[in-house]
């Protein structure tokens, strides 16, 4: 899953960004709505967890925009103030979700799953296939009953792949779901992370390679 944070406050937008990325998410983090904006016309993202107060554009503005472009991503709207009007507000706005600062990591945590699971197309809170089963809410993965430890990136890049249903997933598309912004496209990292992960699921092999084209499960 792939999500922007944008928030002007930059040790609680860090902080969060470390938190997520604990579970296995790829994390970008802007603080202001102007690049917030920028990001999103180039990048998608999953979940766009949105400082309501925002220096530049304002919030409010950032989440009107990516609704009327139709902007795949869900928004969590993050503000200050907690009462029912600023909440309705926030959801007559276009935001998918709303949470009132100080908030706790694990109910962040939670939500940002939940909404990821609603980005497109639907998929169950635990992912299935192959004999695997892989839970995003606790971070656990199974093999026929086998519990499988995984790096934070392997886990990421797994969950794509279950993700996809069967269906190809180029090394780019894992580049883009599962690293940020940051990730060297010129670099074998997901080659290597896709040999590691297949090796720790063990035989027979489930991860095939499609010359060419990428990887499904």
């Amino acid at each position: 899953m792939r999500v922007l944070v944008v928030e002007d406050e930059r040790v609680l937008a860090d902080a969060v960004a470390v938190g997520l990325r604990r579970e296995s998410m790829a994390v970008d983090v802007v603080y202001d709505g102007d690049t917030a904006l920028e990001h999103t016309a180039v990048n998608e993202y999953d979940v766009v967890v949105l400082d309501r107060d925002l220096p530049g554009v304002h919030g409010d503005d950032v989440a009107r925009s990516l609704v009327n472009e139709s902007y795949n991503g869900r928004i969590l709207m993050l503000t200050a103030s907690d009462g029912v009007q600023d909440k309705v507000e926030g959801l007559t706005i276009g935001a998918d979700d709303y949470l009132a600062k100080p908030f706790a990591f694990a109910e962040l945590i939670a939500r940002v799953h939940a909404l990821g699971r609603r980005s497109a197309p639907p998929l169950p809170p635990v992912l299935e296939r192959g004999g695997i089963t892989l839970d995003p809410a606790n971070h656990l993965v199974r093999r026929d009953g086998r519990e499988v430890s995984l790096t934070p990136k392997e886990f990421a890049v797994l969950q794509v792949l279950m993700r996809a249903r069967g269906t190809v997933v180029s090394a780019e598309g894992l580049l883009e779901k599962a690293w940020d912004e940051n990730a060297d496209p010129f670099t074998n990292v997901v080659r290597v992370t896709v040999m590691t992960l297949r090796k720790k699921l063990g035989d027979p092999p489930v991860i095939q390679t499609v010359p060419g084209a990428g990887y499904r499960l």
